[in-house]
């Protein structure tokens, strides 16, 4: 089917479904296609594992269903359409409307996970929305699509609604980006730049480099097991999973252990040589390592590695640009980095979001709170998580706050258009009704200007 004949179809099924479905009727079916990607975790986990050969199978089960209910339950209590406030103040109503026709891009990293946010976000709101999956993870997609289908068949959505393309491509993938009312891209930055570029609205995401600082006094075990699950889930192909590690001078030895202790296995300055080699290609994280264990790359950098290893460390010799470690790494490889005090901590933490990486995550273990909001003023990224493990929760978890999504808006700093995470919220039109309050009275220009 042509993009045409899609975006036709889309329009379509969302003016009938926007007039036959209110809250309630939504939110069920919003229900339906999240509880259809739980209940299918497994098989949709490893159908992405193999078509994709990146990941691992167990962690890609906990995405299934940990973001399926983590949508549902963030969206369940959520008004999304007609009067959704009415200010007692001014009286200023505001009234929520559907955008349209959703072009929903998504990357062969979250194959399964992305697309099910997109499609009940839209859901949520009213919006018809076509898939552009990435070619390299059409079929899961298609089948994860198909499976959010088969559950909402029995509410009478509207055929046209979901779709997604079966054979994508770059150009199909502009042509619809080119139609649709709004573009949700998650991928690749020359996917993302695309969108932008796309002439319509756009919410695209930047690069992830999670610079992860260890506070003094704190249980080195406890932080180094968090921040080496965070970087081993699912080989490190998160975009909020951590990527370096921050440590003070003083703590060299204890830190060191506590890493060795829960399978970090850290390099000699030769290995490291060998290891930068192997996982960077011009620049950028070669495509045979990305998702790849920690195995296949020590085998591909030439050195071996203790059979209970969980993630490869190596130590910076210098920030930013001076080290190519201090970049985003999506495989299971960690750079770490002394620092004297609290503001170099900081610093080190910048200058490396700032070479890429700015704006998207950062993380903290700290039992000091000055210091932790201090992390919070200076350094500009869009979620700064505290005590936990950033891979599985910067993506909102239902005890942070965070909107549950897979689309995580890293603001101005990384050329973004929202700096949270993205929701359903960022899919509506409001209409803003505004009579003049006999409530407020005017003040005079002396009480205005008085200061």
């Amino acid at each position: 089917m042509e993009i045409s004949e899609m975006i036709a179809k889309a329009r379509e099924a969302q003016l009938l479904y926007q007039a036959r479905f209110d809250q309630q009727a939504a939110d069920l079916v919003c229900r339906a296609a999240a509880k259809a990607i739980f209940d299918n975790a497994e098989m949709l986990a490893r159908e992405a594992v193999d078509e994709t050969e990146m990941g691992v199978y167990e962690d890609k089960v906990a995405k299934c269903k940990g973001k399926s209910k983590g949508v549902w339950y963030n969206l369940r209590d959520k008004k999304s359409m007609g009067v959704l406030d009415i200010d007692e103040r001014t009286g200023l109503i505001k009234i929520a409307k559907p955008i349209g026709v959703v072009a929903g891009i998504t990357p062969m990293t979250n194959p399964v996970v992305t697309p099910m946010s997109k499609i009940i976000f839209s859901l949520k709101t009213r919006n018809a929305i076509i898939i552009a999956p990435h070619p390299k993870s059409k079929r899961c997609s298609a089948h994860a699509v198909d499976l959010i289908l088969d559950a909402i068949k029995e509410f009478k959505v509207p055929e046209g609604m979901v779709q997604i393309i079966r054979e994508p491509s770059i150009e199909k993938t502009q042509q619809l980006m080119a139609q649709a009312d709004v573009v949700v891209a998650t991928g690749g930055m020359n996917m993302v730049h695309s969108a932008y570029s796309s002439g319509k609205p756009s919410f695209g995401v930047g690069a992830g480099n999670v610079q992860v600082i260890l506070d003094r006094y704190i249980d080195f075990n406890e932080a180094a097991d968090k921040i080496i699950t965070g970087r081993a889930f699912d080989n490190g192909i998160i975009c909020s999973g951590e990527q370096s590690f921050i440590f003070h001078k003083d703590d060299r030895e204890a830190v060191a252990k506590a890493f060795r202790d829960n399978g970090a296995y850290i390099v000699t300055p030769e290995e490291k040589q060998k290891l930068i080699a192997a996982i960077f290609a011009d620049g950028h994280t070669a495509r045979d390592v990305v998702g790849r264990s920690v195995f296949e790359i020590a085998k591909k950098a030439g050195f071996e590695i203790p059979k209970n290893t969980r993630i490869i460390v190596a130590e910076g010799v210098g920030i930013g640009a001076d080290d190519p470690i201090s970049k985003e790494k999506m495989c299971p490889v960690m750079g770490a980095f002394a620092y004297s005090n609290f503001e170099e901590a900081l610093h080190i933490a910048k200058t490396n979001l700032a070479y890429e990486g700015s704006g998207h995550t950062a993380a903290i273990h700290s039992n000091n709170q000055a210091n932790i909001i201090k992390a919070g003023q200076e350094i500009n990224v869009s979620r700064l998580v505290v005590n936990a493990v950033s891979a599985t929760t910067a993506g909102g978890a239902i005890q942070n706050g965070l909107a549950v999504t897979n689309t995580l808006g890293c603001g101005s700093w990384g050329n973004n258009s929202i700096s949270e995470n993205f929701t359903y919220k960022h899919l509506l039109n409001i209409t803003r009704i505004a009579p003049l309050s006999a409530r407020i009275e005017v003040p005079s220009d002396e009480e205005i200007w008085k200061y």
